[in-house]
């Protein structure tokens, strides 16, 4: 059974078509192909690895390659990891600038509420001395 689906598969690609292009207006045959299935795969097979190729080859040997995701030479990535530790420090140093500024607003208006220190601090005593 699998012998006569192989055959007929084989069959149906060998068997030829015409395609053939004619003027609407006077009927007449401007161009005619013959053709096989295994012909149209064929070509359609070879266009699709030359398009893709050419489209590898135009990303890999031009400019293009920078916009890449994660492509790039070293120093620009070395550059962009420095310059993500600098805007991470300037903007922790901003949000604690921001902090502190809130409190100092808040103690000067008087809306904190302050708690103050109920215990008493150990002062040592120093001796006076009548001479």
């Amino acid at each position: 059974m699998a012998k006569l689906a192989n055959e007929n598969t084989l069959k149906r690609l060998s068997n030829r078509y015409r395609l053939v292009v004619m003027n609407d207006d006077t009927y007449e045959e401007v161009i005619t192909f013959k053709l096989t299935r295994m012909s149209v795969y064929v070509g359609f097979s070879t266009i699709f690895v030359l398009l893709v190729s050419m489209s590898v080859a135009l990303v890999i040997f031009t400019p293009l390659k920078f916009y890449v995701p994660g492509y790039g030479s070293r120093e620009s990535r070395s550059e962009l990891q420095l310059l993500k530790i600098r805007t991470d420090s300037l903007e922790q140093t901003i949000k604690f600038r921001e902090q502190y500024l809130e409190s100092v607003k808040k103690v000067l208006n008087g809306t904190t509420p302050t708690q103050r220190d109920t215990l008493a601090l150990p002062v040592p005593k120093t001796e006076i001395s009548t001479d």
